[in-house]
């Protein structure tokens, strides 16, 4: 009797401890219920989203397949874009502009309408986008499992599949004990996602990811390599600016180059004044060959010439701005040119979103071309109409590179006399660029003025000023005058009077020059720039190619 009470009682504990066990597992994180249970799990380059969408997925009956406009912003595109006066979504990638009407199932792609199976819904106040339509606009690949699992791989990314040696399970994590989330058959291929300490970390056929052991993996095969983006341009950038206007012709530069400059921006396209959208075309076919043959990278300029009625009704207007793009790409490829330098200065304030979709629309259309977008903005936290209609954030994260202007700290409306461009200004203003602008120091390029001011003080104290080219300084100034160096400048400041009138001028040349190539430098910035050719004194180029090489 005694034995058999104790069997009983080795039976009870065994019986308690194996509950013990499951209630472990059960409440264990590799045994826990899913919680993308019973919804159409959202694959994206191999990371199950589906959890931190806004919005559930849905296929129609056409199989196409809608997320919510808010998830492609979170994933595809941070700058997706409802038009509500056309009703219509606008889109882009790297080098794709797509409208998608809610109208009907037309989607338009760079500027080409084609026929797509699902139109953009609205639902419960939402805005849904047929995803499996934008393949070619996102250069993605969008595979339906069995209408419960959606995948989207990315085709510039690494893709490597290997076969199962057996039949193997796979795990919810490396543990030893863990969750089957799937099963793979002999032969049967995975895509492996990662390797590390002797297991895989895997994607099946049917959609499910999990791990492996490696040495249960064979064939391992690249199916296709990575896609690395290559600049335009080896090294820091250096860049000059050749102006002319809109009246007169590109200058000879025949039998002539300008040494250690790697890209010219001739300013060559304005906007015309009006209602229509013109563009005023005086790009000559023979300066870029002359460029070309020197081994500089062209940058055409387009600039709005401080026209801000004008600017503000193209860009207001998404028919004229998208007039306009078909205009600047046209002229950029008949003229063979590298890059487009986008120069728009005086605009409303109240205009500062749409400036940003026109670059954010414009980007995309350039490089479709291989061609380059530089997008140029003043100092922050300036004037309404000079600083703040720039979104410097969007601008850069949408074009190739953001050029910071970083002159006319005191310009020619200024009521005090001051530096055009003093280092500290500079240096401050780097920082701002970089912090609360959040500009990539890869992309920002830093312009450098070839010119200062001569200040004029009369006996009112009335204030004015003249430019003096950097070439034209000596030539200025009176021969006797001392020059002082100014360390927060870091230029040399000189002051005189002459018939009661008083005289004041802070000095650009090689040294100063030399002192802002260093911030560029010192901020691991993009490269430099300068306003402009033919203001230089002889050994500005060989200095810049020293500093930047």
């Amino acid at each position: 009797m005694k034995n058999i009470k104790n069997v009983w009682k080795k039976v009870a504990i065994v019986i308690g401890l194996l509950v013990i066990a499951v209630a472990i597992l059960m409440i264990s994180p590799n045994f826990k219920k899913d919680p993308n249970e019973g919804k159409i799990n959202f694959i994206i380059n191999n990371n199950n989203v589906t959890i931190k969408l806004k919005k559930d997925v849905f296929i129609d009956s056409n199989g196409v397949v809608y997320a919510s406009k808010e998830d492609i912003a979170n994933f595809f595109d941070g700058q997706i874009y409802y038009d509500k006066e056309n009703e219509q979504v606008i889109t882009t990638s790297d080098t794709k502009v797509a409208v998608l009407s809610l109208k009907d199932k037309t989607m338009k792609v760079n500027g080409a309408e084609r026929k797509i199976l699902g139109t953009v819904v609205r639902k419960d106040g939402t805005l849904y986008i047929p995803i499996s339509e934008l393949n070619g606009v996102y250069n993605f690949e969008v595979t339906n499992i069995n209408n419960s699992v959606i995948t989207i791989d990315s085709l510039d990314r690494e893709l490597v599949k290997a076969d199962a040696t057996k039949k193997i399970s796979v795990k919810s994590t490396k543990k030893f004990i863990a969750k089957t989330v799937d099963k793979v058959g002999a032969g049967e291929k995975v895509i492996i996602i990662s390797e590390k300490d002797g297991w895989a970390r895997v994607r099946t056929v049917n959609g499910k990811i999990g791990y492996v052991k490696s040495d249960k993996l064979t064939n391992k095969t690249t199916v296709r390599k990575a896609i690395e983006k290559q600049p335009q341009v080896t090294g820091k950038i250096n860049l000059v600016w050749d102006y002319y206007s809109e009246y007169v012709t590109a200058p000879n530069r025949n039998g002539t180059s300008i040494e250690g400059i790697n890209v010219i921006s001739p300013t060559c396209f304005t906007l015309k004044n009006g209602d229509k959208v013109e563009i005023i075309d005086k790009a000559s076919n023979e300066y870029n060959e002359w460029a070309k043959s020197n081994g500089y990278k062209v940058w055409a300029m387009v600039s709005n010439n401080s026209m801000r009625e004008t600017t503000s009704k193209i860009l207001n207007d998404y028919a004229k701005r998208e007039e306009l793009i078909e205009k600047i790409v046209s002229l950029a490829i008949k003229y063979k040119v590298d890059g487009i330098n986008v120069d728009f200065e005086n605009m409303n304030m109240a205009d500062k979103d749409v400036y940003s979709r026109f670059i954010i629309e414009l980007a995309p259309r350039l490089r479709e071309f291989g061609i380059v977008t530089s997008v140029d903005v003043t100092a922050p936290d300036g004037s309404e109409n000079w600083s703040l209609c720039f979104d410097r954030d969007v601008l850069a994260d949408a074009s190739d590179y953001m050029v910071f202007m970083a002159y006319d700290q005191h310009g020619i409306s200024s009521t005090k006399a001051g530096t055009v461009a003093g280092h500290d200004w500079v240096e401050a203003n780097i920082k701002k660029f970089l912090g609360q602008e959040a500009v990539k120091k890869e992309k920002l390029i830093m312009a450098m003025p070839l010119y200062t001011r001569l200040w004029r003080t009369d006996s009112a104290g009335k204030v004015s000023s003249t430019v003096v080219n950097m070439n034209q300084v000596s030539n200025k100034l009176p021969d006797n005058v001392e020059k002082k160096w100014d360390e927060n400048t870091k230029q040399y400041y000189v002051k005189y009077e002459t018939n009661g009138i008083k005289y004041q001028m802070w000095i650009e040349d090689e040294k100063s020059i030399s002192e802002k190539l260093d911030l560029i430098n010192k901020y691991e910035l993009a490269g430099g720039a300068f306003w402009e050719k033919d203001r230089e004194i002889d050994n500005i180029w060989s200095l810049a190619e020293e500093k930047l090489k």
